[in-house]
């Protein structure tokens, strides 16, 4: 992974300040900074960084053209979106930025055609939110001696949620304490997100199914009115 990278989603009505009239404008992909270098690239689009609410899009580069391959209803934090840069742990944010997407998981088994890597969740599978904890920010299997329950989530109570899952990549190669942790591409739940982005199952099943590791997958989250930038840790 990088250690720095930039991610743009202009809007739309910029982009056609120079487009001919009745042009399509370009696919959102096209009009970003950076896509991570890969092939294949999901888009986590809000209307506005207070927005809880946004769509999902997961596109395919084919001869040099983002070529959109499916789509979504998408839930963000209950506070809406944040600069991935300055999030702080406990906010109900979704971090804004462009991440890799370390490997998946569920408690169900792996939809057919998945090629990422994915772990069942089992329960005795924790995700370490302890700060102060040498597997802060982890998946862990069992829980670390170090890494408080109550300062964690036991993934396999997360019924609904956790069905099926993908790591993003958020503070996750170098983590640092208090910054966030647990950040997922995630099932629906009730209502918006501590800070993860949801889908409903059957999109869930469909990004599992598609997600190629020799593509490069990356999930780009922002909005469109705008310009957002991140720095990996």
């Amino acid at each position: 992974m990088r250690p720095v990278v930039a991610l743009a989603l202009v809007s739309a009505s910029v982009c056609l300040l120079g487009a001919a009239p009745g042009r399509e404008p370009d696919p959102l992909p096209a009009r970003m900074a950076d896509t991570g270098g890969g092939t294949q690239l999901i888009t986590a689009e809000a209307p506005a960084t207070d927005a809880t609410s946004g769509t999902l899009t997961w596109w395919d580069l084919r001869d040099g053209q983002w070529v959109e391959a499916g789509s979504a209803p998408a839930r963000f934090g209950a506070n809406g979106l944040v600069e991935g840069g300055t999030r702080k742990q406990g906010t109900n944010t979704t971090p804004t930025g462009l991440y890799d997407l370390p490997f998946g998981f569920g408690i169900k088994a792996a939809p057919s055609g998945t090629r990422v890597e994915y772990r069942t969740v089992k329960e005795s599978s924790w995700w370490c939110e302890d700060n102060n904890s040498s597997a802060y920010n982890r998946w862990v299997d069992p829980l670390p001696a170090d890494c408080r329950a109550t300062e964690s989530e036991q993934m396999f109570s997360y019924t609904d949620q956790y069905a099926y899952g993908l790591v993003i990549g958020f503070n996750y190669e170098r983590p640092v304490h208090g910054h966030g942790a647990g950040i997922f591409l995630h099932v629906n739940g009730k209502a918006a997100t501590a800070g993860c982005v949801s889908v409903p199952e059957d999109a869930m099943r469909a990004v599992l199914a598609w997600a190629d590791p020799a593509a490069k997958p990356h999930i780009a989250i922002g909005t469109a009115s705008g310009a957002t930038a991140t720095t990996r840790y």
